[in-house]
């Protein structure tokens, strides 16, 4: 405990504060009442140089301040952005607006997935879900708060930037418009390599780490390792939208629609768009196969099989830009619906059996006894029942828009996707619970196998036997 003479304390007296480096003056004490009789003949009030006061504003009222400023701010924006937009030629409104939606689309989505990250988080943290342990990650790992900041910073700085090109682009300033696009995504690389201890940098090699691993397979898969794979899958649509939106701003294309011609390298016919739709499926592929490599689990070939149904999805839609209609609609279109149906019925089976160890439905009934997180998130029937539901509703949804189809309905496209993050944000709790389940009871049983040798000694000794 300090002494008084370094603890000064601040005791409030009727409405006047009393402030003695002598220690805690009460109030009504002989101590108050001469440093008041002297204060009064003297006529002034001398404070301590090495006392201050602070005034620390209340929690709540800094959160009420918060929430109406971002208020204020969302609504500046949307009615800049309709200003902008009504101000716009009405022919080319609707291209510009796939073009603004192409380039502050992949980083929006990513918001959403950071938000939902959080919101997994925090369940885990409130189920006693021992996360760090499952991912392996160090003390220094992320927790929801830090998570939701930092989307809450994502949230304010994308749409920011996308009402500001909105902005300059209706008033005539193409340059500069053209460079909003451009300035955020240097900010966002930036702020993911920046090789300094700012911007939790133990948690962006992690994930930097882990995204080489994905990339490059050459190693033991780990669970954090095909977690992330599995999650880029429902993000392939972000990463093709990334590779045009760098393509037009490689190409100086930005603000024009240079991209609408046939013969762009940047337009709807570029051959990278189905490439970088598929990549996510090869590696995650890759990694079965490794998988496989390492424990001769025949079950990870199911698996990469699994993956593999992506592949001619993908690939038979993108030929609809490439052949004649009558072909695209007699041959091709056919073999895309078989394709996607296939992989639906195969993806949404694997989840449930594998993923989620929920083989047959039988384990939905089963549940009258569930387990941590179970018991604290869900504990009724019915919860399993809408995810099973929902899961292969949205997988459906989500295998038509790996088609060529939708390719310019930027709001649909937009929808569909955000729900696609929605289904794997729901998936994300059940294949964590599976796992948290196979390591509690892995260590319950090496605990037991542990113990039976000690109490069988200890039977034995008492018993005057020896073995």
């Amino acid at each position: 405990m300090d002494s008084p003479a370094s603890s000064p304390h601040l005791w409030k007296s009727g409405s006047r504060l009393v402030v003695s480096d002598f220690g805690t003056l009460k109030p009504g004490s002989v101590y108050e009442e001469a440093l008041l009789h002297s204060i009064e003949a003297k006529g002034t009030v001398s404070t301590p140089p090495s006392t201050t006061t602070t005034i620390i504003p209340s929690p709540l009222l800094l959160w009420r301040l918060k929430v109406l400023l971002f208020i204020i701010w969302g609504v500046s924006c949307c009615k800049i952005s309709w200003d902008s937009v009504m101000r716009m030629n009405v022919n080319l409104r609707d291209l510009f607006l796939y073009e603004a939606f192409l380039y502050y689309n992949p980083l929006l989505l990513v918001t959403i997935m950071v938000w939902f990250w959080g919101m997994n988080l925090w369940v885990f943290a409130q189920a006693n879900v021992n996360f760090p342990k499952i991912f392996d990650l160090d003390q220094n790992h992320l927790s929801h708060k830090e998570i939701w900041k930092c989307s809450t910073w994502m949230t304010i700085i994308v749409p920011t930037s996308m009402t500001i090109y909105l902005y300059l682009y209706s008033n005539g300033e193409v340059s500069l418009a053209a460079s909003q696009p451009v300035l955020l995504y240097t900010a966002f690389a930036m702020a993911l390599i920046f090789p300094f201890h700012i911007f939790y940098l133990s948690s962006r090699y992690f994930l930097l780490r882990t995204l080489w691993r994905i990339v490059f397979p050459l190693q033991a898969i780990a669970f954090s390792d095909f977690f992330l794979a599995d999650i880029l899958t429902s993000m392939s649509k972000v990463f093709s939208d990334l590779e045009r939106s760098v393509c037009r701003m490689v190409h100086r294309q930005v603000a024009t629609i240079a991209w609408f011609e046939a013969d762009s390298v940047c337009g709807s016919h570029s051959v990278a768009i189905p490439i970088v739709l598929v990549l996510p499926y090869l590696f995650r592929l890759f990694q079965c196969l490794r998988q496989y490599k390492d424990t001769r689990d025949k079950t990870t070939l199911f698996n990469a099989l699994k993956y593999s149904t992506a592949v001619p999805v993908i690939f038979v839609s993108a030929l609809k830009y490439h052949v004649f209609p009558d072909n695209w609609v007699n041959l091709y279109r056919p073999l895309w619906l078989v394709s996607a149906v296939v992989n639906c019925l195969y993806s949404f089976y694997w989840d449930l059996t594998r993923d989620w160890d929920l083989s047959c439905f039988t384990l939905v009934f089963k549940f009258n006894k569930p387990h941590i997180l179970s018991h604290c998130l869900y504990g009724r029937k019915w919860v399993y029942f809408w995810v099973i539901g929902s899961n292969l509703i949205l997988r459906c949804t989500w295998t038509y828009k790996l088609s060529a189809h939708l390719r310019h309905n930027y709001l649909t496209i937009f929808t569909i996707t955000a729900l696609e993050m929605f289904r794997r944000f729901q998936w994300v709790f059940f294949r964590v619970e599976n796992e948290w389940n196979k390591i509690r009871t892995k260590s319950n049983s090496q605990l037991y196998m542990g113990d039976v040798p000690k109490e069988e000694e200890e039977l034995l000794n008492s018993n005057g036997h020896n073995v």
